[in-house]
């Protein structure tokens, strides 16, 4: 018998998935999944409720628009109901769990790209819809895209990016790829402004006034010597372009949406343009 035989085990076999599609994954993931696609609606008999389920989600939004999700919690939401903290769980289980509808609400704002238009179009739409979606909606930049709820408005929006990167013709693993990429790059530029704006609120310090009042670098540890590519940089004017986020980010957009014209011109044997 090898020496290594006695610490090894077999591999458990999985468990079959469950027949019944109502019993696959677990109590907490299957009562997530009716909040998100079939919500609980009004009483039909009985004393008239005080709160839904849409006056929650809708004032936790309107709370973390106010104040950062950071500062949401299931008390503070309570006091702003007008209720007992124990009456939000009649409703929503958890903050976790609240967050995930709040961001699929968020999502039902984002508008559908023209399909009439042709495929790099089509993504540029879909990228614009998500920037202004994070602009109205700052606090989805505490989300989790590796996370995002199974809900129908986030996967609406997810079909109409993958349905518009498949027109490329690339590798379907290729296309969420590039998927995640443009996600990715909206999701990173959008929330450099907002929380920059958040600071610039919260501190009174606007991010001309932060450089600023860091200036003494520049005359003392600052050396063109050990920084020698920023300094020809800054000598060519290179950092005197106004700070724009937005553009910045139709920028990033622009060489991703580059990059991925020429892995379709390479499928097809067509030479780089």
């Amino acid at each position: 018998m090898p020496d290594d035989a006695v610490n090894r085990q077999d591999p458990t076999p999985e468990e079959p998935a469950p027949a019944d599609p109502r019993e696959w994954g677990t109590p907490e993931g299957r009562h997530m999944i009716e909040l998100l696609w079939n919500p609980p609606g009004p009483a039909g008999r009985g004393p008239r409720q005080r709160l839904s389920l849409d006056r929650v989600v809708e004032t936790a939004m309107a709370l973390a628009a106010r104040d950062g999700f950071e500062a949401l919690s299931m008390r503070r939401l309570a006091a702003e109901l007008g209720v007992g903290a124990m009456s939000l769980y009649t409703y929503v289980p958890g903050r976790d769990e609240l967050f995930e509808l709040m961001i699929d609400r968020a999502w039902g704002d984002r508008g559908r790209a023209d399909p009439s238009r042709p495929w790099r179009e089509q993504v540029e739409q879909v990228a614009e819809e998500a920037w202004a979606m994070y602009q109205r909606h700052g606090w989805l930049v505490s989300a989790n895209l590796a996370r995002l709820p199974l809900g129908p408005n986030v996967l609406d929006a997810q079909e109409d990016l993958y349905r518009a990167v498949a027109l490329t013709g690339l590798p379907h693993p290729d296309v969420v790829r590039v998927t995640g990429a443009v996600e990715a790059h909206v999701f990173g530029a959008a929330r450099a402004a907002v929380v920059d704006t958040r600071q610039a609120t919260a501190t009174g310090v606007s991010y001309d006034g932060y450089w600023e009042s860091r200036s003494s670098f520049w005359g003392t540890y600052y050396t063109p010597e050990r920084f020698p590519t920023m300094t020809a940089i800054w000598e060519s004017g290179g950092f005197d372009e106004v700070v724009d986020n937005h553009a910045d980010m139709r920028f990033g957009l622009r060489m991703l949406l580059d990059g991925v014209e020429l892995a379709v011109r390479r499928a097809a044997g067509t030479p780089p343009a």
